[in-house]
């Protein structure tokens, strides 16, 4: 099953003016939408290989308040026209 996680950067807006305290992830799939801070991506044996964290009372040194975290080899994908 197809899952996506979205990043609400309105919510992530409000809560830096101190207007709210949203969760800021959207874990959606077809029958479900959920709405957290942290999100854990597990394998098929059960084994964490990724996280989605928002953190904005503990940014990292670059600033960023959301990111992912894992321990895997990550492959990216090379991207035309990029300045």
């Amino acid at each position: 099953m197809l899952t996506r996680i979205h990043v609400n950067q309105h919510h992530i807006k409000s809560n830096r003016k101190g207007l709210t305290d949203l969760p800021v992830l959207t874990i959606k799939n077809w029958k479900s939408n959920r709405y957290t801070n942290t999100a854990i991506i597990r394998d098929f044996d059960g084994r964490e290989v990724a996280r989605v964290v928002y953190r904005p009372e503990k940014p990292l040194k670059c600033g960023a308040v959301c990111w992912i975290e894992t321990d895997l080899p990550v492959e990216v994908e090379l991207q035309e026209n990029i300045l």
